[in-house]
């Protein structure tokens, strides 16, 4: 070959590399790979592919549908209370128990006629706890002279009271409240003169009314409907006189009653409404007289709605038939429910009816 065919040969094979295959890199041999075996339709610049949906949400929305029928379909009345739309019946959601004192007073009720079915109806305390339960009584710690269980059995103690007092079958019948007796210290002088005189007076006067203490109604001529009273209060406790646990017990009853000689279906339903304040002293035997499981009563106060107001009987005097009559010279008014206001302090020596005003609402 002459130097001029070789020089034409390099020329040429130089020429001709720019078209010679190229290895490919791992990365491109990877997607051709993909895309061998996912083969995918190139979208033009103007087409799109709809996100595909998302069930999940789709579940969720339809679980708390079928959440909220079922709900309504259990609790119809509890539901329907929580979007405002309770009338004020018994089947109100009930409320939390009371642990502390109240700031204002509950909101007004629909103004709805109480009935032998419904005698809460209308009625802040349609959602209130039945008899005992509407009682709270706090955690015990050791206080005074005596230790935790000790102050745990003296709240007990102090309930029962309450219970036996205000609560009693029989007592809220007119008979003794024997059980409510046994728990009083039998050394404390002048409140056993106090029941002697007031257990077996025919007339008491404004210092011996026994419902300073007990509720009472005549069974010839009141009857409570059902067997609920309706109660919202709290017990609270400190270290006393001397080392005693002094507790202090502030409870609302709703007693609803019909009369006696009426027991039609559309029988006239009044409540009886009656707070109580009363202060125990559980006091340290080393240093008073008193007797186990016993205390010593400090104070007593009531306030009562529809429990008569024309003297002292011995009864809550319901007015059937005819607005009781109160005095309004002061023109004060007062909402029976409204437990954010203090009861007065009594010592025994205020009569119930001493201090009448006139109810904004039963």
């Amino acid at each position: 070959m002459s130097d001029e065919e070789w020089e034409r040969f390099l020329r040429e094979t130089v020429k001709d590399t720019t078209g010679a295959p190229v290895e490919p890199s791992a990365r491109a041999r990877e997607v051709a790979r993909r895309l061998r075996e996912h083969p995918r339709q190139a979208e033009g610049w103007r087409t799109y592919s709809p996100a595909r949906p998302r069930r999940r949400k789709v579940w969720y929305v339809t679980g708390l549908v079928a959440l909220v029928a079922l709900l309504v379909a259990l609790f119809p009345q509890q539901i329907v209370g929580w979007f405002g739309g309770d009338d004020g019946g018994q089947d109100g959601a009930p409320l939390a128990a009371e642990s502390e004192a109240p700031r204002e007073a509950p909101d007004a009720e629909p103004d709805l006629r109480p009935t032998l079915a419904e005698p809460f109806r209308g009625s802040p305390a349609a959602r209130w706890a039945d008899g005992a339960a509407g009682i709270t009584v706090p955690p015990a710690k050791a206080t005074g002279w005596m230790n935790a269980a000790q102050v745990e059995r003296a709240l007990k103690q102090s309930r029962d009271f309450l219970v036996a007092a205000g609560l009693d079958s029989d007592v809220l019948r007119g008979e003794r409240p024997t059980k409510a007796i046994a728990l009083l210290n039998p050394h404390q002088k002048d409140v056993q003169d106090y029941l002697r005189t007031a257990l077996s007076s025919k007339k008491p006067d404004p210092d011996t009314d026994p419902l300073l203490l007990f509720s009472r109604f005549r069974p010839e001529q009141t009857r409570l409907v059902g067997d609920v009273v309706k109660t919202r209060g709290r017990l609270t406790y400190r270290e006393g006189k001397r080392g005693a646990v002094e507790v202090t017990a502030d409870v609302t009853f709703v007693y609803p009653v019909t009369p006696a000689a009426d027991s039609g279906r559309d029988a006239e339903v009044i409540r009886t409404i009656v707070r109580r304040k009363v202060v125990m002293s559980w006091d340290d035997p080393a240093k008073v007289i008193t007797e186990p499981g016993t205390m010593s009563l400090v104070s007593y106060a009531l306030d009562m709605t529809n429990g008569g107001c024309s003297g002292p009987t011995g009864y809550f005097v319901p007015p059937f038939g005819t607005a009781d009559e109160q005095s309004t010279d002061d023109d004060r008014l007062i909402d029976p429910y409204d437990r954010s206001k203090p009861v007065d302090a009594n010592d025994g020596t205020t009569s119930a009816d001493d201090d009448c005003a006139t109810a904004t609402r039963s």
